[in-house]
């Protein structure tokens, strides 16, 4: 389970302060459990892990099983949650490389209005048997629409009318919607988005979840990860539960004037749960003129282009570092006589060895420079571990919006540069 390490931020913060946070979280966890906040109408992913059915989980592997069958390539059409969750566990769990290294392939599309890079996904795609699986709660946001529309023409170019309505997957709205509407008239396999999950809390959803056992991650896994952790961290109401010291820790930098959360980890394939983590707290707390601005640094790459600004800029922000164990098949630096490269230093010691010393050292300096850094450490990088982060990060997620005095479930100002854009492009009623 996940445990947190507060003691890289003693100094500004005091225990007495931290302490003092106890009845905001208590009230705040009480308000998200109980449903009684605002936006509790969408607070079904709370008991997420524990009441999705057998049923449903079985027809999702099923579903991935019978894509794996006859595709090379699975393109997931989605944008925000309908697709962040799903590429951040996938990176995370085969590599961002997984693409030139598994059997099965798996594109994301619907994410961007880009001509170059979709006509560098037909290129990916030529030659190739693939399916699609379009992910969309109305079906009427625009980037993913017009993906699907390409890709469905693109379908039917290459398989018929009939042979594509085999190889479309559509995870939507159960009842209503555009693409609701569209799958029930062309006879398109569904999965439903519970009505009372937001997109960017979805992951544990067939939104997820079918994406994922396509690309071979063992869903059943993952779903006990997030189940142990909804067990535990939902029951525990104490300054024992990672959560809640993660909530207050963030919520009392923030009143003593931080404005960053840099989240850090030393796996370059944890970018995309960076991006996956800066749509849920960024979509979850920045509304009122409220809330911290959530970015994402990769160590030790960004250390040598944003370190020094870290180090010696503005004193506005802390750290957030996620660990994971070393992995069991170490890399060992072998000794060389020359010693051309002067690392004889390190011979004998294994690559993880370095690297903890490394973050050791960035910690340091970056705390003695003013820079506060709460670490949480994960044990090891598989299933298990990674469904127990998505699930503690949404349910700190929830407590500290509240603590911060917002709704942590709408998102109206995402919907202001969609009225223009319809405006611009002549959408009908705009």
């Amino acid at each position: 389970m996940i445990t947190s390490d507060l003691s890289n931020i003693w100094g500004k913060i005091v225990l007495n302060d931290l302490l003092s946070m106890e009845p905001r979280l208590a009230e705040a966890h009480s308000t998200l459990s109980e449903g009684t906040g605002a936006g509790h109408e969408f607070t079904g992913w709370l008991t997420l892990p524990s009441t999705l059915s057998q049923d449903e989980i079985d027809a999702i592997k099923a579903c991935a099983a019978a894509i794996r069958t006859h595709s090379k390539a699975l393109v997931v059409v989605g944008i925000g949650g309908s697709y962040l969750g799903a590429r951040a566990v996938i990176d995370l769990l085969r590599g961002s490389s997984h693409n030139e290294l598994d059997e099965m392939e798996v594109y994301f599309a619907g994410n961007h209005l880009s001509t170059r890079s979709w006509n560098q996904l037909m290129k990916q795609l030529d030659g190739k048997d693939w399916s699609i699986n379009i992910i969309s709660k109305s079906g009427g946001t625009t980037e993913p629409a017009v993906a699907a529309r390409l890709l469905r023409v693109a379908l039917e170019e290459k398989y018929g009318v009939e042979g594509a309505r085999e190889r479309i997957v559509c995870t939507t709205d159960a009842k209503k919607g555009i693409l609701h509407d569209m799958a029930q008239k062309m006879d398109y396999q569904t999965f439903p988005i519970p009505g009372d999950v937001g997109g960017r809390y979805s992951v544990l959803t067939a939104v997820g979840l079918l994406p994922l056992a396509v690309a071979g991650v063992d869903i059943d896994a993952l779903l006990d990860g997030a189940r142990e952790a909804q067990q535990k961290l939902n029951a525990e109401r104490s300054f024992n539960n990672p959560a809640w010291q993660y909530a207050a820790a963030r919520n009392l930098l923030y009143e003593q004037g931080k404005r960053v959360e840099i989240l850090c980890s030393y796996e370059p394939d944890f970018s995309y749960f960076g991006r996956w983590w800066q749509q849920l707290f960024g979509e979850s707390e920045g509304k009122d003129h409220k809330g911290l601005f959530p970015t994402y640094l990769e160590y030790s790459a960004d250390l040598h282009s944003m370190g020094q600004l870290v180090q010696e800029g503005e004193r506005s922000m802390f750290e957030t570092l996620v660990r994971f164990d070393p992995p069991a098949d170490e890399v060992i630096i072998g000794s060389d006589e020359a010693n051309m490269d002067q690392l004889n230093f390190l011979a004998g010691k294994s690559l993880s060895f370095v690297q903890s010393h490394a973050s050791a050292a960035v910690t340091d300096a970056h705390r003695d420079g003013g820079v506060p850094v709460l670490t949480l450490d994960c044990g090891p990088l598989n299933e298990h571990s990674v469904g127990a982060l998505l699930y503690f990060f949404e349910l700190a997620c929830g407590i500290s919006a509240y603590v911060l005095g917002v709704n942590p479930f709408n998102q109206p100002g995402v919907e202001a540069y969609k009225k223009n854009m319809y405006h611009l492009l002549g959408k009908p009623g705009y």
